[in-house]
């Protein structure tokens, strides 16, 4: 028999068991991935400089590794860096116009409560200025938003409930909404600020990685 390719305690792994094994253990897709990635970079210079500055930032937050094997991984971490800047760089512009309202967020109120008599009152004592929206939130409404003083947020507009998102996206700030009937609540809202998303270099980052874990799905 040939020479197991693993030894784990008294268990040797053998060549043809290794495929099984990856399944088994549901890492056979972290090898696709690994194995792609590898293929993309194999042509991306990494220059003795380039090399020193990795290895240096890597070694950072990474202690007590084999020298060999951290400055293997510094290495490939910046050949990836360095992929999905010379790929998806000139991208990101066009892509964040077409992606730019999954991270508009909103700064909103919201009172909701199970009465619709008790909703419309609130409603109008806010709107008359008896009372303002915070106070009556605290006191009446029966969310997690009671102990805000009814505000939520900053929050992405599509994580909020679908039809208070829909009411929010087309507010003004300081657009108050009578109470919608919403799985069983009444609901009173409120939208106190916009905040549009930016392009800042966080903005960025976040969507070169997100086309380069679209392009590797594909390849994978």
């Amino acid at each position: 028999m040939n020479a197991p390719v693993l030894q784990v305690g008294e268990q040797a792994v053998h060549a043809d068991e290794l495929a099984v094994m990856l399944n088994r253990y549901q890492m056979m897709s972290q090898v696709r991935r690994g194995l792609v990635i590898d293929q993309a970079i194999a042509n991306i210079p990494c220059n003795e400089s380039e090399q020193i500055v990795a290895i240096t930032e890597f070694e950072k937050h990474n202690h007590g590794m084999n020298p060999e094997a951290m400055e293997e991984i510094a290495i490939r971490n910046f050949k990836i860096y360095k992929f999905k800047m010379i790929t998806f760089g000139n991208k990101v512009e066009s892509y964040f116009l077409k992606t730019k309202a999954r991270f508009d967020q909103v700064i909103y109120s919201v009172i909701r409560v199970k009465d619709q008599g008790l909703a419309s009152e609130i409603y109008f004592r806010i709107q008359a200025g008896e009372q303002s929206f915070s106070e009556l939130a605290r006191e009446f409404s029966q969310g997690l938003e009671a102990y805000t003083g009814g505000i939520l947020g900053p929050v992405a507009l599509r994580q909020v409930h679908p039809v208070i998102g829909r009411v929010l996206a087309v507010s003004k700030p300081g657009q108050l909404w009578a109470p919608h009937n919403i799985e069983g609540n009444f609901v009173i809202i409120r939208l106190e600020k916009s905040i549009p998303a930016r392009l800042d270099d966080v903005m960025r980052r976040r969507l070169i990685d997100e086309l380069f874990e679209n392009w590797l799905n594909e390849h994978i």
